[in-house]
């Protein structure tokens, strides 16, 4: 199964406690069915200091499941992603306005 949405998209989520943030996809885990964005699902995460970082109580984007995102197209708007052949290769597209994603 190809995936629908990948590292660099921008999405929306669309369900759960930060429904309507948006944020740009920053790794995904499609084994577990879950990307991390972003601004998104953060949490608190107490980190040892090291000769790189301060450490201390420090923000994290936790992965929140990919069907509680959905992409947003060129209008702003959450869409739906679908596959069609663009001559012989396979793109995606919007479902709201047709428009290719990847070219």
């Amino acid at each position: 199964m190809a995936a629908k949405l990948r590292k660099g998209d921008k999405v929306v989520v669309i369900a759960g406690k930060d429904k309507g943030k948006t944020g740009e996809i920053t790794k995904v885990m499609p084994q577990d069915g879950k990307a991390i964005v972003d601004g998104v699902n953060m949490a608190i995460r107490h980190t040892r200091q090291t000769q790189t970082s301060q450490g201390g109580r420090l923000p994290k984007a936790l992965p929140i499941e990919i069907s509680n995102l959905s992409l947003v197209d060129a209008n702003g708007k959450p869409t739906r992603v679908g596959f069609k052949m663009d001559g012989d290769k396979k793109v995606r597209f919007a479902k709201t306005t047709g428009d290719v994603i990847d070219a």
